[in-house]
């Protein structure tokens, strides 16, 4: 039996109508473009008014981007849950593979595809992305900070292998919308991962002895 509480009759209210206003939005920005559409044609079609729609969402910006946003608070956990002993390029790897597996999944790859577009090529919508980017890697610095024993301020390796992972992430994710979801972003993230493993997982980046 699942030890997880039962949704009350308002949160999953909330959840339907979150989930109605998402997929009007990411159906008319598809169709139409950012620009073209207004949170007006939005509560439209999802049959909600305007004041409903700034209960959940502050801008139409913050229905594309939630979608991805919400991923990035599992790479940290996951990472917390890695083993004391792996080697760090292995941890930061499997963080990273929670968040883009939401993506791929069968269920609903289309949709995640056509929230990534939207996000690589519209400016708005990047700038807006890189920001919760930006708070990903300060929780995937400090994680790695308590990991390592590293601090993350006078120390360069925490803030820098955060970076690389993220970078590794966001290399795949326009990879995978580049090809139109062909390519296997895991695949992908494997290909990318073992590209930069050897500096992650060197001893003199993490502070320990180089060579002369």
């Amino acid at each position: 039996m699942s030890s997880r509480p039962e949704l009350t009759m308002a949160q999953r209210k909330r959840l339907l109508v979150s989930g109605e206003l998402t997929e009007a939005a990411l159906q008319l920005l598809a169709s139409k473009g950012f620009d073209a559409v207004t949170v007006d044609e939005i509560v439209a079609a999802a049959g909600v008014s305007k004041r409903t729609f700034f209960r959940y969402f502050a801008s139409k910006e913050d229905v594309v981007v939630q979608f991805l946003a919400d991923m990035g608070a599992g790479m940290c956990e996951e990472l917390a849950a890695r083993p004391a002993g792996e080697r760090p390029s292995v941890a930061l790897l499997r963080a990273v593979s929670v968040s883009l597996a939401a993506c791929a999944h069968p269920d609903h790859s289309e949709r995640a595809l056509r929230v990534v577009r939207l996000i690589l090529r519209t400016p708005a919508l990047r700038a807006r992305f890189m920001e919760r980017q930006a708070q990903w890697s300060d929780d995937l610095t400090a994680e790695l900070a308590d990991r390592t024993g590293l601090g993350p301020d006078p120390d360069l390796y925490p803030r820098l292998a955060a970076g690389m992972a993220l970078a590794a992430f966001d290399t795949v994710l326009r990879r995978w919308s580049d090809s139109d979801g062909e390519e296997d972003p895991a695949a992908l993230l494997d290909r990318a991962f073992a590209v930069i493993a050897p500096a992650l997982d060197a001893d003199g980046a993490r502070g320990g002895t180089t060579a002369p």
